[in-house]
């Protein structure tokens, strides 16, 4: 087996139609840090920042993929499962059931503003 070298994920991209609308919506529903916003995309921050990033791409990207995605580009890791999803609950988000195997995962799924599933799990 050939030397392997060091990776990380360094970003996870969503389509979306509003770049300013959706940043704000995950800043509010999940704590992101807005780091910048153009006409393109926005590049988001976790509270937990550890060099990942989550990328709006807006129309403008030029990425040709439309918003909707029916499955999850990422898994948003929250230390609060129950407190998430009253969260987005009272936010008027539709939720799923709290999902899994306790000794390996739990999750749901949720949808951005752009129909977008969210997959937020517990680790």
């Amino acid at each position: 087996m050939p030397d392997m070298v060091s990776v990380r994920i360094g970003t996870a991209f969503v389509p979306v139609t509003d770049i300013e609308e959706s940043a704000r919506w995950y800043g509010d529903m999940f704590g992101f840090r807005i780091m910048s916003v153009d006409g393109w995309s926005a590049v988001l921050s976790p509270q937990a920042d550890h060099g990942a990033r989550l990328t709006l791409l807006g129309p403008a990207s030029g990425i040709p993929v439309s918003a909707g995605l029916p499955w999850a580009t990422c898994n948003l890791v929250v230390d609060d499962l129950a407190k998430a999803r009253l969260l987005l609950e009272s936010h008027g988000c539709e939720v799923g059931e709290i999902t899994g195997a306790p000794d390996v995962c739990l999750f749901f799924t949720t949808r951005d503003p752009d129909g977008n599933t969210v997959l937020v799990c517990d680790r």
